[in-house]
């Protein structure tokens, strides 16, 4: 664990997942900035390094005793934050929702696949979670893709289900892998 933060330092094979940081304020700004990440994540994008720096201490700033935190993507082998992951809206042994974004400059590339099963797997056998819950817009492919990687299954739409910060309503496609679900995985993949 990290001192300043309840939000451990965790190592994939390409990928280092630390505390976000102000620090990484001019690389967050930059995909933040495009009008691929936001929008389809439900933010806005941002218009300055500024206000990027108000978002990301709003993002550290814990809500509640059970906030668990929110990651920096790193590339380990350049040092650069490129995204971020997240488990937010935190029942203590039960469950948590799964969100990420990524510097479109990486799409493709399988990164968040890769964070996303550190997290899941921190969600599982760290937090002793049952569920892990991802809600995304429909038409969002790439999320779509990174929840068949990572094992999970599709449970429905929910109609009008998310207010964007335009004020438009979308329906969002519900995703949820559960303890069973992770650990058969599991132990199939060996």
């Amino acid at each position: 664990m990290n001192e300043n933060s309840r939000t451990p330092i965790l190592y994939t094979e390409r990928l280092m997942l630390r505390p976000l940081s102000v620090l990484d304020a001019d690389d967050m700004f930059e995909y933040s900035r495009t009008p691929y990440v936001g929008p389809q994540a439900g933010w806005e994008p941002h218009n300055s390094v500024s206000e990027t720096i108000i978002v990301i201490r709003n993002l550290i700033t814990p809500k509640s005793n059970h906030d668990i935190g929110i990651w920096a993507i790193v590339e380990k082998n350049t040092n650069k934050m490129i995204g971020t992951i997240e488990l937010y809206n935190h029942t203590p042994l039960h469950k948590a929702e799964l969100g990420y974004a990524l510097n479109p400059k990486y799409w493709g590339q399988g990164i968040v696949p890769e964070a996303s099963n550190e997290i899941i797997a921190y969600g599982f056998e760290y937090l002793s979670l049952k569920r892990i819950v991802v809600e995304i817009f429909p038409d969002n492919i790439q999320s779509k893709r990174v929840c068949e990687k990572c094992g999970f299954t599709f449970e429905g739409i929910a109609r009008n289900g998310y207010i964007r910060y335009d004020g438009k309503i979308f329906d969002t496609a519900i995703y949820s892998i559960t303890r069973e679900d992770y650990y058969s995985r599991k132990v199939v993949g060996k």
